[in-house]
């Protein structure tokens, strides 16, 4: 169980805060224990069962970012070549719905990757593929803004600049 303070990933709400833990009264009578979140990157508020289906866990460390940033050169991407919209929406929402950073730097690589050859194709990528990758660099740049402790929008050039030793 998570405490008061706790930051955390709920589902597809992104980086949340536990604002509280209270007892709910339920249809049908009884009472469940609920958080109270907040959406750092959103607006409004979430109350969610303690006991809920929806995915959570703590929000990685600052060593956990570190050594993610440093392993991305050797996280194989993973793009959906299928033209098929229904698969390639199937394809990334299954990669984005394991929560894990690694699974949203494989979106973000393959993506990108498939953006250039479709560029040297004289062709540009498609929707659903710009949207999915959108997604994934939002949710990895929240968490590791947060594990690294700097702006979310200097986390993409702190992750180039981390590997361009590395590169050379």
């Amino acid at each position: 169980m998570f405490e008061a303070g706790s930051l955390i990933v709920y589902g597809n709400s992104g980086i949340c805060r536990v604002e509280g833990v209270s007892m709910k009264p339920q249809p049908g009578g009884g009472q469940a224990m609920y958080y109270t979140l907040t959406p750092l990157f959103g607006s409004g508020t979430v109350y969610t069962p303690v006991e809920t289906r929806v995915f959570m866990r703590p929000v990685i460390s600052g060593e956990e970012a570190r050594e993610l940033v440093r392993r991305m050169p050797q996280i194989e991407p993973d793009a959906c070549e299928d033209t098929d919209q229904r698969t390639l929406t199937e394809h990334y929402r299954g990669l984005l719905h394991t929560y894990q950073c690694e699974s949203l730097v494989k979106i973000i690589k393959g993506v990108y990757l498939k953006g250039k050859q479709a560029a040297a194709r004289g062709k540009k990528l498609g929707k659903t593929d710009r949207q999915f990758m959108k997604r994934a660099e939002e949710l990895l740049y929240e968490e590791l803004s947060l594990a690294l402790d700097i702006p979310q929008e200097q986390v993409k050039d702190h992750i180039l600049q981390t590997l361009e030793p590395a590169a050379q």
